[in-house]
């Protein structure tokens, strides 16, 4: 009689497979690399630069963004009526509108309005850097990336309210009254019993929308901030041989895989390690 293959070994079989072609595949992308190195060589370090930019602007609007969100969400839990309704339109018309929008009206409309008026914000920081750096880190085209981060992060200090916000909720009500009724103030029960709770809760999805921030920062290449798609743009569109501009198009991908992957990887991490004590 012939041996019967079990249901469990084809699927380590289908497993086995799995990883040969994964193999393949990887080998065959390397020898494509490759057969471009003079390209690779040649772009690699600008597009670097750029991925370093990248970087810089997501981690500053994240930072940003989530001192936005820190403060709506106060005065969304607030007990005054006008500070919930201006937490509550400005969450409701950010998370409304396309943020390549609401980018466009940072970069020319309320740029150009302030310029108008005489006071522009972004002259005072990049004062401030420059006299901090020694004129030598500060790009020229500072105002663009000012309002450029700048509208980044009150895109994404929306929605992080939100989560915020569910992450405070989530904390049970009877954990507050038990430490109000043992003295505790209104502020420093929020401090020390509700923050590091929700602050736990609320540690997976902000990584998953740092991430997303990251992939959006492509779009301030429309008001010409000088960040990696705009380089893989400048690169690309000029090339006259499909396969070139194909390939340049590859490797900004890859950076924004080098860039977003870790993070990905952290945010399983902490949605495995986190959901364990509310399971």
């Amino acid at each position: 009689m012939k041996a019967q293959i079990k249901p469990r070994q084809w699927l380590v079989l289908i497993d086995y497979l799995f990883y040969v072609l994964l193999v393949a595949a990887l080998v065959c992308f390397l020898y494509y690399l490759y057969t471009f190195k003079s390209t690779v060589t040649l772009y690699l370090p600008f597009l670097l630069q750029a991925a370093g930019t990248t970087l810089m602007i997501s981690v500053v609007s994240m930072a940003l963004a989530t001192i936005f969100g820190l403060l709506v969400v106060l005065c969304r839990l607030s007990g005054s009526a006008v500070l919930r309704w201006i937490a509550i339109i400005y969450i409701e018309v950010v998370r409304g509108t396309p943020t390549l929008v609401q980018l466009l009206l940072w970069g020319f409309g309320i740029g150009t309005f302030f310029s108008e008026l005489g006071f522009d914000p972004y002259r005072i920081a990049f004062q401030v850097m420059t006299v901090l750096q020694s004129n030598s880190l500060v790009s020229p085209i500072f105002n663009f990336i000012f309002y450029g981060v700048i509208g980044l992060s009150f895109n994404y200090g929306a929605y992080l309210t939100e989560v915020f916000r569910t992450g405070i909720e989530l904390v049970h009500k009877g954990q507050s009254e038990a430490a109000l009724s043992l003295g505790m103030g209104s502020s420093q029960t929020l401090r020390r019993i509700v923050m590091p709770q929700a602050i736990r809760i609320t540690i997976p999805p902000f990584t998953n929308y740092f991430i997303t921030l990251i992939q959006d920062s492509a779009l301030l290449s429309i008001i010409g901030v000088a960040e990696l798609q705009l380089a893989v743009s400048s690169f690309a569109y000029p090339q006259t041989d499909a396969n070139t501009k194909f390939l340049i198009f590859i490797l900004g991908a890859l950076f924004y895989l080098a860039l977003c992957y870790p993070l990905t990887l952290v945010a399983r991490y902490l949605e495995r390690s986190l959901g364990k004590g509310y399971s």
